[in-house]
């Protein structure tokens, strides 16, 4: 009797097993498929992100193209060094925070007022016209832009020809250390807000209808509304957004002042990101503009670990 239950026992074991093995093999082959997809991706992400990485060694070398990276010698931390004893390195992490700051703060303010005016607008025709003409210049490089922008604020340029059609002095916005980082920050904001107003339109459809029928019930004005219904229910998007804007305070956005600055604006409108190329790859100093561009990554890495803390704390969701 023992020898039979045994049996029983054994059997039930491996036919418990064999099911799970199969179940294993038709999970493995279902999600295959995806990981295939997935494939091209990560080859891409390695190649051009972590192979790259090796480079950073220059960073800590005085680097001679002629000798390669394994045959030039090992400096230490001394271009890190020669970084900080720069007298225009304080003025290059001013321009980029104060430019970057800048973009995200009027950025965001700018979305999440466009985003409550064009859920009010009721017709459809109308609000899908507006989302296009306002969608648009996001997905324009700032290669073209730039020239658009450039024949606009020169000084024979449309605004100025309207500044001086109402009797005012032209401005030298290209060419004005005063005028260049609001000329910056403005245009890119013009850029990008349509978009960035995706995600707090979709905030605000995911509130109540029935709050603001009530709060309209109870006499509350429009003004009201959005200031004690809209406002609330958007704020923890609101707040994930500015969280995740943090790592990007040391971005400033190279392709547009790259394709928009002159040796004339370098004292507001130089940044990091210019700075690294234009000493590092035009003129040549690869290991110290590799220090640079090393130490703004390090910094990047802090705020995004920041970041995470900080979405924990204040929205209850962390980034990874």
């Amino acid at each position: 009797m023992e020898k039979l239950q045994g049996e029983i026992t054994e059997n039930f074991k491996k036919t418990e097993f064999n099911t799970k093995k199969e179940k294993v093999k038709k999970w493995t082959k279902e999600q295959a498929f995806y990981h295939g997809m997935l494939l091209p991706g990560m080859i891409f992400l390695i190649l051009f992100s972590f192979v790259p990485m090796f480079g950073i060694i220059m960073a800590f070398q005085d680097y001679i193209p002629a000798k390669g990276i394994l045959g030039s010698e090992f400096v230490g931390l001394d271009h890190f060094k020669y970084m900080f004893s720069l007298p225009d390195i304080g003025k290059l992490f001013r321009n980029t925070i104060v430019i970057a700051l800048g973009k995200i703060i009027l950025g965001s303010l700018l979305a999440i007022v466009f985003a409550i005016l064009l859920n009010e607008i009721r017709l459809k025709f109308l609000k899908k016209s507006i989302q296009t003409v306002v969608y648009l210049p996001h997905f324009l490089s700032w290669v073209v832009l730039a020239t658009v922008v450039l024949n606009m604020f020169n000084l024979d340029g449309i605004v100025n020809q309207i500044l001086a059609f109402l009797g005012l002095e032209k401005l030298n916005f290209l060419g004005s250390n005063k005028l260049f980082q609001p000329l910056i920050i403005g245009t890119d904001v013009w850029k990008e807000f349509g978009y960035n107003s995706i995600v707090y339109l979709a905030a605000i459809t995911a509130v109540d209808p029935g709050l603001h029928e009530a709060a309209s019930i109870d006499g509350a004005n429009w003004w009201k509304r959005i200031w004690h219904i809209t406002l609330p229910g958007m704020l923890p998007i609101i707040l994930l957004l500015a969280v995740l804007s943090l790592p990007n305070i040391l971005n400033a956005g190279f392709d547009q002042v790259y394709n928009l600055y002159t040796p004339m604006v370098y004292e507001t409108g130089d940044i990091l990101d210019t700075y690294v190329y234009r000493i590092g790859l035009i003129g040549r100093e690869y290991s110290f503009g590799t220090a640079v561009g090393l130490f703004k990554s390090v910094i990047g890495i802090i705020l995004i670990v920041s970041a995470n803390n900080a979405a924990k704390r204040f929205t209850d969701r962390k980034l990874f």
